[in-house]
């Protein structure tokens, strides 16, 4: 599979898991809503600054958002 494709999937998993808007991410993230909205979609490509930027927001792993999971799967970073 795209791995544009899994990170959009994993992103908006784990957003909405946290109860997060794609306004509320994005204005923790200083970005725009569209940006965020861009990476569900699988329209944006992203650097490893900004896949550690998003997992660090998400309280996730950088790693959960490119593996491919299986529904149900929401696993958060240990501390």
């Amino acid at each position: 599979m795209d791995i544009r494709v899994v990170f959009a999937s994993n992103l908006k998993h784990y957003r909405q898991a946290r109860g997060l808007t794609q306004a509320a991410l994005a204005a923790a993230m200083d970005v725009d809503r569209a940006h965020v909205s861009a990476m569900e979609r699988g329209q944006q490509n992203v650097t490893l600054q900004t896949l550690q930027r998003v997992a660090a927001h998400l309280d996730v792993a950088p790693a959960q958002l490119i593996e491919e999971r299986s529904e149900g799967d929401v696993r958060s970073r240990k501390p």
